[in-house]
């Protein structure tokens, strides 16, 4: 999770958000190498006491800075269109999970399983023993790890975001349809996240808890939770 004065990314908890890093750590480098050059163009033309002017009225010079932005373009657009496909990707889920965002909780149903369904509210502060405030909740979603999953987004009032930053996941959650999403975890943890659309007064207020963990063990959380 993100923390105190953190200016990067989160840890990344699924190849999908490694991905989105490795595309992040690519254009920023090429931004950086733009402004780099520009900046040094422009103080030298501006410390130069001299006018050169096939830099104020060149015809090859204009031909050079139309075609090279469009190549920079090019290595930009080109992992960009990879990545977007890949997020749409959906291909034979192992595991399906619903979740409905109401004003303000979130609601789970594990579609694979009979009778699996439960509502996520806040911890309030004043009744938080051992989490993060603001962040825990009392009931957290359970997912495998290695286990590819289809999630299922939509919601009964007002438009939300079901957000985790951690699998580069992010998905609106709007009253009459249905979004989804599919991901998997490589690592084991918990994982936090928030509703990302201003949904109302309480907006803040309905945070998003997931815990990855192995296959047995989330096979016993089921059948515990199932009795």
């Amino acid at each position: 999770m993100a923390m105190y004065m953190s200016l990067g990314l989160q840890d990344s908890a699924s190849p999908l958000m490694e991905q989105l890093m490795y595309f992040h750590d690519h254009s920023m480098f090429i931004i950086t190498m733009i402004v780099t050059m520009v900046a040094y163009m422009m103080l030298s033309l501006m410390t130069n006491q001299f006018t050169d002017r096939h830099v104020m009225d060149g015809q090859y010079l204009e031909i050079l800075w139309t075609i090279l932005p469009a190549i920079v373009l090019i290595f930009i657009a080109l992992p960009s269109l990879q990545i977007l496909y890949l997020i749409d990707e959906n291909s034979n889920p192992t595991l399906t999970l619903k979740t409905i965002g109401h004003q303000w909780y979130w609601s789970y149903e594990y579609s694979d399983f009979a009778d699996m369904e439960f509502d996520s509210y806040m911890i309030p502060q004043n009744e938080i023993n051992n989490g993060i405030r603001l962040l825990e909740v009392d009931n957290r979603t359970t997912l495998p790890m290695n286990t590819l999953t289809r999630i299922l987004i939509t919601s009964e009032d007002v438009i939300h975001s079901w957000t985790i930053p951690s699998i580069g996941v992010k998905a609106d959650a709007t009253p009459g349809r249905l979004n989804q999403a599919t991901f998997w975890f490589n690592r084991p943890g918990v994982f936090y996240g928030q509703c990302s659309e201003i949904c109302g007064a309480n907006h803040s207020f309905m945070p998003i808890v997931v815990e990855s963990m192995s296959i047995n063990d989330f096979l016993t959380w089921i059948s515990i939770l199932s009795e």
